[in-house]
């Protein structure tokens, strides 16, 4: 007479619901989230252009200065040059 061996694999407990999001925790984690603006969420397109550190440092506090971003400042800056309606 042959004797089935136990199962080695142990068992696995069921896993209840996931517990809801805790009100705080949800609302500090709202802060990391950066708040695009409207004007911004309309850029979907990304542009790299390669300058030299120097350049890069001069951008970066020249926005500073004006208290806005540097990506916001060039923004402004190709909307002047390059306008829509020109053909």
């Amino acid at each position: 007479m042959t004797k089935s061996q136990p199962s080695t694999k142990p068992r696995r407990a069921p896993i209840g619901r996931r517990p809801g999001a805790d009100p705080a925790s949800t609302w500090v984690r709202q802060a990391d989230t950066p708040d695009l603006s409207a004007k911004a969420s309309v850029y979907t397109a990304r542009l790299t252009v390669d300058v030299t550190p120097a350049l890069r440092g001069r951008i970066k506090v020249v926005a500073f200065r004006r208290g806005i971003t540097a990506a916001d400042m060039l923004r402004e800056l190709l909307e002047r040059e390059y306008p829509e309606d020109v053909v």
